[in-house]
Order: structure tokens, then sequence, then C-alpha cells
């Protein structure tokens, strides 16, 4: 796997334009930079893999836009050590991201033929999530809780599985919605165990679907 360059150069230019659109958080910005995008399209797409757009990954699933991929994180407010769950591993992109901001990372995918090439391509680049096949609305128990939970795809509820999973003061992030756009959700869950939810814009995300495993 080469990353070239031209590659380089051409995540820098996508940082100055996610930038531009708002993003602050140079600790984001810094691994978008650093991670090499194209590894995780496949090959026809290599060429447009620096372009602010999302692109299909197989199953029915894509590779989020990288400006959602940092808004999410952003909101996420994400510091080093912190216990996070993603839900919806998809390509391994956002893991990565997470996992660069010193995150130890849970993630979950529903689909086995993404969850079995994802495994594969982490391992090969050298990232390591703990990587889990399963249905991610009932997010991980047996690991839980979390201090931070994100979820990658559009629910068409928060679920109150992976409410419970989350620390106190712990924050998730979701998009909430059953039509073609979701509205993302920055929810706090507070120490006596009541939440305060903010809306954040909307966003199109691939619907999270349940006991589909």
């Amino acid at each position: 796997m080469i990353d070239s360059y031209k590659h380089k150069g051409l995540r820098k230019k996508l940082v100055e334009e996610i930038r531009n659109k708002g993003i602050e958080d140079e600790n984001i910005l810094a691994a978008i930079e650093k991670i090499p995008r194209h590894y995780f399209l496949e090959s026809s797409f290599e060429s447009f893999a620096y372009q602010d757009k999302p692109f299909p990954i197989g199953s029915g699933q894509t590779i989020s836009q990288p400006y959602t991929v940092a808004f999410q994180t952003e909101l996420l407010e994400v510091k080093p050590k912190d216990k996070v769950l993603e839900i919806g591993t998809g390509s391994g992109y956002q893991a990565c991201i997470l996992l660069e901001l010193g995150a130890r990372v849970y993630t979950i995918e529903r689909h086995r033929t993404l969850y079995k090439k994802t495994k594969k391509l982490l391992e090969k680049i050298g990232y390591a999530p703990k990587l889990f096949y399963g249905d991610g609305y009932k997010g991980l128990p047996a690991y839980a809780p979390f201090d931070k939970i994100l979820v990658t795809a559009g629910a068409s509820e928060v679920p109150q599985t992976l409410l419970e999973q989350l620390n106190a003061g712990g924050i998730m992030v979701i998009p909430v919605g059953t039509g073609d756009t979701q509205i993302m959700k920055q929810i706090v869950k507070k120490d006596d165990g009541s939440f305060d939810e903010k809306s954040c814009g909307y966003f199109r995300f691939v619907p999270l679907l349940s006991n589909k495993v």
C-alpha cells in the first residue's frame, strides 16, 4: 500500500477545506492529515479519496464525508484514554481517527463481509481497535460503561440500551431521524442519570438497523 507525496498533499488540501467549513479541533485535523483515506476505499475510487464526499464501501454502506467524520468527532469531545464505543465500524476510518486522538476504541459492525474486510485492513495498516461483529443497537453491555458513544448510522430513535451503557458525564453523538436526512444529536448524561440533548444540524446517513445479526 502506497502513501505518496501526492496523497499527502491532497490530505493537506482536504484539511484546509474542512477547517474552512468550521472544524476547529487541531487534533482532529491532524488525524485527518495523517491517515491515508485512500486505503479505506476501493481502488476505483482512489483518485477521489481526498474529495470531501462519501463513497460506497460495499454491503450497502458508505465511508462518511470527511467533514461529517470531523464534525461528529468534534461533538464527541474525545480526550486521551477515553473509552469510546463506535456503532457501525464500516471501513474503519472513523475508528482510526478516534485511535489517533488517544481513545480506547470498541467498535461494532453488523455486516459480516464488511467486518472481515475491515478487520484485515486495520491489522495490515497497524490500527488495533477492539472490533466486534454484532448488532449495534445492543451495544456492548459486557464492556460498558463507556465515556463516549458514537453512532455512524441514522437511527429512528435514540436506543435506550446505548444510553444505559454511557458513563455519567459521558457523551453520545447520534444522527436521529426516519427520512432521507437525520438531525445530529449530542446527548450528555448527567450525574443524576438524566440527559441533556442538543440538536446540531442535518446530515445524511445510511440507516441503523436492529436485529440483523
